[in-house]
């Protein structure tokens, strides 16, 4: 539950903050005919997620174990490959998200800003996505469905109230800071998916050593105790893990994090010089009001 409660927060506060900066800036420049345009795009990304996300669990129904055990492989190693781009993308972009934004809401605010539509959707939509594969990969992990579905409603819930408290001008978040942690723990959580789409390949019969396991603390940590399912469900950890599962989790894990820890670091000494103090981006889309 806390590792989808992270995913839902960090998601969420991400599309929060996309959503207050486009507001805050057709507020600004005095153009709020255009958003009902940028409310239909959000809407529309939504239902996207949404849709994925029965896609992703229905889809399935009737198909053979193997194919399903395929599918789950499958999609767990790409949603651990988007989770992946996601932490480093908002480890570039955290300190010029505005920027970005709002370069593409002055080049679509001719006319009707009908192109904000698009703006909107391709913006909150990404994080939408990246959710519900991310959320989907989790739950097929843990092997229960109401827990995470409610960690993640909860951050989601959690970050819509941030992102509410910073356009009104409330609370301030060093986002550098936010984005490098959460990173960094979600890296941790995206190698335990990446290592149980592994298993379900092997369930398949597509990838060998099924059986050759590593190392099998069953004894010591049952999977229906309380620590192993708390342990499944923040890091998918499983008690009984094949070599090939460990050699996935270590392959992606350690060198993930070091890039990204190096990186984290030196985004932070070339922003010293200009900033000379640690900023707090999030208050940003407040300069509409």
């Amino acid at each position: 539950m806390l590792a989808n409660y992270l995913i839902g927060l960090r998601e969420g506060l991400e599309a929060a903050l996309i959503v207050t900066i486009l507001i805050a800036y057709v507020v600004k420049i005095d153009r709020r005919d255009v958003l009902p345009r940028i409310w239909l795009g959000i809407g529309l990304a939504v239902l996207l997620a949404l849709g994925i996300g029965a896609l992703l669990t229905y889809g399935t129904y009737g198909l053979s174990f193997t194919a399903q055990e395929t599918i789950g492989g499958v999609l767990s190693i790409v949603a651990t490959g988007l989770v992946t781009w996601m932490v480093f993308w908002m480890l570039r972009t955290a300190r010029d998200l505005k920027g970005h934004l709002q370069g593409n809401i002055d080049k679509y605010l001719f006319g009707s800003g009908l192109g904000l539509v698009l703006v909107a959707f391709l913006a909150v939509g990404r994080e939408g996505i990246e959710t519900a594969l991310f959320l989907w990969a989790a739950v097929q992990a843990t092997g229960a469905t109401t827990m995470p579905l409610v960690g993640a409603s909860l951050g989601i819930a959690t970050a819509i109230g941030l992102g509410a408290l910073i356009y009104a001008g409330m609370l301030k978040i060093n986002l550098a800071k936010f984005f490098t942690y959460t990173g960094a723990i979600l890296i941790i959580v995206a190698a335990g998916v990446l290592s149980y789409g592994v298993h379900d390949l092997q369930e398949a019969g597509i990838l060998p050593g099924l059986h050759a396991l590593a190392f099998n603390v069953s004894a010591a940590v049952p999977p229906d105790s309380w620590y192993g399912t708390l342990l499944k469900g923040t890091l998918n950890f499983s008690p009984a893990t094949t070599w090939l599962e460990m050699f996935a989790w270590l392959a992606y894990f350690v060198p993930t994090l070091t890039l990204f820890i190096s990186k984290s670091r030196h985004g932070r000494r070339s922003a010293r010089p200009a900033t000379r103090a640690p900023q707090a981006s999030a208050p940003a889309p407040l300069a509409a009001h």
